[in-house]
């Protein structure tokens, strides 16, 4: 490379470097398994078996308190309380409830801390996924990835700190602005991955194009950028800089990456047939796993298809068929590798579903609506208690008996575990400084080792 990128390339690495003051740290990275459109915590891990004798009864007005319904069920005639078809046991050591709809999660409990009572705010998709990811419910915040990029910078120079995988069909639309960066400069916002042709757009030279000349015109258009910035003094021309930098960098290293072929057979065999599939959530799970062994800060995985209104018998087979080896394989290969006590796993969606039947209940089919007031989460490996269950829900799954645990509680302690105290992860921005838990949040130490 000519002299000059070795000035734009101190200048790009400057990104590596955090910009906040951290406390001890029990985890290096984060492997966020986002499971969109709200998991039904009652049909996988919250077993309610005093529901069987009340099946098909009205949900009593003492346990909804006046709560809101969506628009979906709102002008329902009834609201028939609905059991679960599947049938739970207790597992492993710590004797946790799963369903077995999870036989693989169900082998893997005591690595696992099971939060039941997480709570959010919001009723309606867009809010809800946007809340968990940005801290609020409107569009326009940083995600929460961009906020750990800006605070820690990365541990690769190759490859960016923060980058989104998608897999699953149907369900809601996932925006690029679930991993974007707000206000915050736009080098810290989440890349995409996707499963064809090129990882990463515009990954390979056009047609015609060589190496030589690629370096030769980043290293050109980086001087006419220069001189941009040496007259205006805005900061997001050295983003730019140091996108394009980090661009041809990762022309060597996303190959590497993504070219699973690699691994041995019997990685295949944990992770399962679909981790040769590019696409699918069993891959990115094994890309995730690659991904934060050459140090990506924060890996997210959105996976659709758990917005189960009707047909949720037969639809959350089809999801937790998709997601429960792979969701396994990951904790085990991790822990394998001695990679889990400093990664931080996380597993969960927006919110949850209701006891009640959205539409005809019937012998062999119900729906559930969407239930924010409580539902279950679990995380795994950094510092987090394993074999552990947290927090305690009433006879119906609806309400928080003890222990609620908040969004922004949540992302406290995340940050926590990166050794950041998340009142002082702060931006400037229009006069006002803001933070990703907001005005709220507490560290949740209950679950902590």
């Amino acid at each position: 490379m000519s002299g000059m990128v070795g000035g734009i390339g101190t200048m790009a690495l400057s990104s590596l470097l955090g910009t906040v003051p951290t406390l001890p740290s029990k985890v290096k990275r984060i492997i966020y398994l986002f499971q969109s459109g709200g998991p039904s915590q009652m049909d996988l891990f919250d077993h309610k078996p005093s529901l069987y004798e009340l099946r098909d009864t009205d949900l009593p007005d003492s346990i909804r308190h006046g709560q809101r319904f969506t628009g979906m069920t709102a002008a329902q005639d009834r609201f028939p309380v609905v059991p679960t078809l599947f049938n739970f046991a207790r597992h492993g050591e710590s004797q946790a409830w799963v369903s077995d709809l999870l036989p693989y999660t169900a082998k893997i409990v005591d690595d696992l801390c099971f939060i039941r009572t997480m709570k959010t705010e919001a009723i309606n998709h867009d809010p809800a996924i946007t809340f968990f990811q940005t801290g609020f419910q409107l569009a326009g915040r940083p995600s929460i990835g961009s906020w750990l990029s800006y605070g820690l910078g990365s541990e690769n120079e190759d490859l960016p700190a923060f980058i989104a995988l998608i897999s699953g069909t149907g369900g809601q639309p996932l925006y690029d602005r679930l991993w974007g960066s707000g206000f915050l400069p736009t080098k810290y916002q989440g890349v995409k991955f996707r499963s064809t042709k090129d990882p990463v757009l515009y990954l390979s030279n056009p047609e015609g194009v060589d190496a030589q000349t690629r370096r030769k015109m980043i290293d050109d258009v980086a001087k006419l950028n220069e001189m941009r910035f040496k007259d205006f003094g805005d900061p997001e021309i050295q983003t730019r800089i140091a996108q394009y930098e980090m661009a041809y960098r990762m022309q060597f290293s996303v190959p590497e990456l993504t070219n699973v072929d690699s691994e041995p057979e019997h990685v295949f065999d944990l992770y399962g047939e679909d981790s040769r599939k590019p696409g699918t959530y069993a891959y990115n799970c094994l890309l995730a796993r690659r991904m934060s062994e050459r140090g990506v800060r924060f890996v997210q995985l959105f996976h659709r298809g758990w917005d189960q209104h009707t047909k949720l018998p037969k639809d959350i087979r089809t999801q937790c068929m998709d997601t429960d080896q792979a969701s396994s394989a990951l904790i085990t290969d991790l822990k394998q590798r001695g990679m889990l006590d400093d990664t931080l796993v996380i597993w969960g969606g927006e919110f949850g579903r209701t006891v009640y039947c959205q539409g005809q209940l019937t012998p062999e089919d119900y729906g559930r609506d969407h239930h924010p007031r409580c539902f279950t989460i679990w995380m795994a490996g950094g510092g987090v208690k394993p074999g552990f269950t947290y927090g305690t829900t009433d006879d119906f799954s609806y309400n928080i008996i003890d222990k609620p645990v908040y969004v922004h509680d949540l992302h406290a302690t995340i940050l926590h575990q990166l050794g950041i105290d998340h009142t002082q992860l702060t931006y400037k921005f229009q006069g006002r400084h803001y933070r990703l838990t907001d005005v709220h949040g507490n560290v949740v130490h209950g679950i902590l080792t």
